[in-house]
């Protein structure tokens, strides 16, 4: 019987809270952004990626100085951050309106901040639910393996997986009832209920978290910096981060592309927040089997397993509008072809992430396991950054957005509509070749580094 200790379970606790309140907000950023405070597709594309590819990129400076300050005081710095943030992104809306600063149609939809400067205010809550969330990234994962040994730390981070889709799948939940009964308002709320989220994580850190492994603390910003470098100059870890970050690339779109194209597709009834709960409740089912079936092979291996199911994944998402209009199960043909491709993502998913996880904590040297934890998640500074962006682009090129189409009395010319989409699913056809280039890379790259290893070893 495997046995883990107190911080191990509490931190757990806490990633388990902290990715509710994120994913019940970032399902919808995107919908959030354009319908709450006015910004196009591609501004809410660009927008929505500088956002979580930040949120990817400060955890290796976060997670540097974690090291310094000790792991508790870092992650009630950073719930305390993530609380606030939340709380902006709630009431900055109802703030502007009650001073009379921007007019809503105080119903079930926004239209004040279409042609304002002020919505350029979201900025300051999402910095700090940035800040917030990069301490967050690497102490929590770095908790992970400061808690567990060589032995029993895949399993540590399969459990560890398991509470992040749990809060996923749990945020997740939340999403529809509140955007179907309230509209816009809807997507307000939810940022309330997420900073309650990162409050409750807060009170339980502040009074359970207590951890004798504090290696590191204490160091020279001198110090830190030369952790820094080093790490940053590690060809085989970065190389092997750019290649995973095609994996998220098509994982993202979940978020960046899933919720508008069911939506435009479909129509109101869509559940984008349902069918996305389709990926943590399989990673949660399947994610210890999987770790279980692979636990003999190399984490490469189990990567590469990994990445040739990703593809696969968007490639089924675009027969949605090919298979034709009967619906399947009671479902809409793009919403089933959706959930078969998220539930392939999400296969893809228990191969990769937590033997990338483990594969990192093995390479940190006591005392830097913040830092180089936060390292690993540079991937998804990466594919965030570029795959909102895209996302962008691409959804106004091939599935723009209604309202473009709809005169002033509310009347959409349908016909100029459905020429302008006939195209949707050749969006996901641009994932399926960045996924493909991916497998094919990280194979060559576990060939090439498999025979580096065994030189070394001889010599």
């Amino acid at each position: 019987m495997i046995k883990f200790s107190r911080p191990f379970w509490v931190a757990n606790f806490v990633e388990l809270l902290e990715r509710l309140a994120y994913y019940a907000v970032f399902i919808v950023i995107t919908l959030y952004l354009s319908n709450v405070w006015g910004f196009s597709d591609i501004e809410a594309g660009v927008i929505a990626g500088l956002f979580s590819a930040s949120l990817y990129l400060l955890p290796m400076f976060a997670g540097a100085y974690a090291d310094k300050i000790g792991f508790r005081s870092a992650i009630i710095l950073a719930f305390t951050l993530l609380t606030i943030g939340y709380v902006g992104l709630g009431i900055l809306p109802t703030m502007l309106e009650n001073a009379g600063l921007v007019n809503y149609e105080m119903t079930t939809t926004y239209t004040g901040l279409r042609e304002s400067y002020l919505r350029w205010s979201i900025v300051a809550p999402l910095i700090l639910v940035v800040i917030g969330g990069a301490f967050i990234k690497s102490v929590i994962s770095g908790t992970v393996a400061r808690e567990t040994t060589p032995e029993n730390r895949a399993r540590g981070y399969s459990i560890f997986y398991m509470m992040v889709n749990i809060g996923a799948f749990t945020g997740k939940t939340v999403v529809d009832p509140l955007r179907r009964s309230m509209g816009d308002q809807g997507l307000v709320y939810l940022n309330y209920f997420s900073a309650a989220m990162t409050l409750l994580a807060l009170i339980a850190v502040y009074f359970f978290y207590k951890s004798v492994k504090t290696e590191g603390k204490g160091k020279s910003f001198a110090e830190i910096g030369q952790s820094l470098v080093k790490v940053v100059l590690n060809g085989r870890l970065m190389l092997l981060i750019l290649i995973v970050s095609g994996f998220w690339v098509i994982q993202s779109q979940m978020y960046a592309t899933m919720p508008k194209y069911v939506i435009r597709l479909i129509g109101e009834s869509a559940s984008p927040g349902w069918y996305a709960n389709v990926n943590p409740l399989i990673v949660f089912v399947s994610v210890n089997f999987v770790t279980s079936l692979m636990k003999k092979r190399s984490a490469i291996t189990s990567m590469m397993v990994g990445m040739f199911i990703i593809p696969v994944s968007a490639l089924l998402m675009s027969f949605g509008t090919q298979i034709g209009e009967s619906y399947i199960l009671g479902l809409h043909p793009v919403a089933f072809m959706m959930i078969i491709g998220i539930a392939f993502q999400a296969i893809a998913e228990c191969f990769i992430s937590p033997r990338y996880l483990e594969y990192f904590s093995l390479q940190a040297p006591k005392g830097e396991e913040g830092l180089y934890l936060g390292f690993s998640h540079l991937h998804s500074f990466f594919s965030f950054l570029f795959a909102f962006g895209l996302s962008g682009f691409l959804l106004d090129k091939y599935l723009p957005d209604p309202r473009l189409f709809t005169n002033d009395a509310g009347v959409m010319d349908s016909v100029a509509y459905a020429a302008a989409t006939q195209h949707a699913h050749y969006i996901w056809y641009v994932f399926v070749a960045i996924g493909a280039i991916s497998a094919i890379a990280l194979f060559v790259y576990g060939r090439i580094t498999r025979k580096a290893d065994q030189k070394n070893v001889k010599n």
